[in-house]
């Protein structure tokens, strides 16, 4: 019986707001569109908008059609891809810990990634080009340690995110202590530290989809368990549905999208705790319509991140890490006085 309700109650959450929903995915797809071009036109030397579309039409075939295709374009489209990654890792990780205080960052998986990688820059750089296989390592051995950390006859939330807390802290240590001893080789890792998109080219776009293909259709495989979790582990049950199991599975896609973005631009935070939160005001917690509002959202948040720490400053470009860093914290604080709770709106 509890079976038919809960079922019930899914298929009339998803109507009532699949109409809303269309909107709001309508207005990110829209607001995306207008940003990447916004993007591709600004810069150290602005392109009006004629310019721009001639570029892209291929009608200027002269310097202009050269920034904008082969330098500004791909740095837009990378930007789109790793903040929809980033804000579909954040989701699942929040759904499995029922905690929307959960992102890659703050339980280690990030962390996991990004000390592989950093290793093999610092230590190994002859291996730089393996980058991102350690990456997925890395992320892949912080889950392991972080589960079997948590392990108590099941897996419990709180463990997980304290176990999770727990591995940070030492890889942010093992961090520290590393760039210490190779202070004088920092300058390749900064960029990477920083989550910078500078420099990218075609090939970490190719790169990216193929990693952002995989993942975010495995993410979109993950709707119904992720809805179930949210409803606790008796209703798990009451469906069917192996609670540990899911928990296990969300982990290692969530980890997977992480570090595919650590692999390829280096630590960028925020944009896994805030986007799902933004989401969740939006369109509510049915991941059926939230997930893909993370998407979109999570493209727009991190383009006009990367946009804006490419222009705020003359002369001066501000790597989108960092942007993130500064503005999610106090945005994230800002939502959270004046909602005075994490609910699904």
């Amino acid at each position: 019986m509890r079976k038919l309700k809960y079922k019930q109650s899914n298929t009339l959450l998803g109507s009532a707001s699949l109409l809303k929903a269309g909107v709001v995915w309508a207005v990110l797809a829209l607001l995306l569109v207008l940003l990447a071009i916004v993007s591709v036109a600004i810069g150290s030397a602005g392109y009006s908008l004629s310019q721009v579309v001639d570029a892209l039409l291929g009608k200027d075939t002269g310097t202009v059609r050269t920034v904008l295709i082969s330098l500004r374009l791909p740095r837009v489209v990378l930007a789109i891809l790793i903040g929809a990654c980033l804000a579909a890792s954040g989701a699942l990780l929040q759904a499995v810990m029922r905690n929307p205080l959960a992102d890659p960052g703050s339980i280690g998986v990030s962390a996991g990634a990004g000390t592989a990688a950093i290793t093999i820059l610092l230590l190994y750089p002859h291996l730089a080009l393996s980058v991102p296989l350690f990456a997925f390592l890395g992320a892949a051995c912080a889950c392991v340690i972080i589960y079997v950390a948590a392990w108590k006859g099941g897996v419990d939330p709180t463990r997980i995110i304290l176990s999770g807390v727990a591995v940070n802290s030492v890889l942010g240590g093992y961090n520290s202590l590393l760039q210490l001893m190779n202070s004088d080789n920092l300058e390749g890792v900064l960029a990477f530290l920083n989550g910078s998109l500078s420099g990218c080219s075609w090939a970490s776009v190719r790169t990216m989809v193929f990693y952002a293909v995989i993942g975010l259709f495995l993410s979109l495989l993950c709707i119904r368990n992720a809805n179930a979790l949210q409803l606790g582990d008796e209703m798990c049950t009451n469906l069917g549905i192996r609670s540990s199991m899911s928990r296990v599975s969300l982990s290692a896609v969530s980890a997977f999208l992480a570090a595919s973005t650590v692999s390829v631009v280096g630590m960028i935070s925020f944009a896994g705790l805030v986007v799902p939160h933004l989401s969740r005001m939006l369109v509510g917690s049915d991941y059926k319509v939230m997930l893909p509002t993370c998407i979109l959202l999570g493209g727009v948040v991190l383009l006009l991140a990367d946009t804006v720490g490419r222009c705020i400053v003359p002369g001066m470009e501000i790597p989108v890490g960092v942007v993130m860093s500064i503005t999610g914290g106090p945005f994230f604080l800002l939502m959270l006085r004046k909602r005075g709770q994490f609910n699904g709106g």
